[in-house]
């Protein structure tokens, strides 16, 4: 595995840092970030096809590659949000 750091959030206190790193041979993302509270995250299992409830040690995670367009649209549509 080839794992590549690709960025930090700008404002992290460097304990709490959200952080995106790339796996090219994998095809894959990996992702660092804050856990929900409990109601956001009760929110994301119950519209989840997993149907399934987030196991608490899960903090980074793998995503696919073919993933990232639908991480793009996430992006931009908090960006947008932002520029309101």
């Amino acid at each position: 595995m080839a794992v590549e750091f690709v960025g930090i959030d700008p404002n992290t206190d460097r304990g709490h840092c959200p952080t995106v790193w790339a796996d090219a041979e994998a095809q894959e993302i990996l992702l660092q970030g804050w856990k929900p509270n409990p109601e956001t995250q009760a929110e994301c299992e119950g519209t989840s096809p997993a149907n399934g409830s987030v196991p608490d040690s899960e903090a980074i995670v793998r995503v696919p590659a073919r993933m990232i367009p639908m991480i793009r649209e996430a992006c931009d549509a908090v960006e947008r949000a932002r520029l309101r």
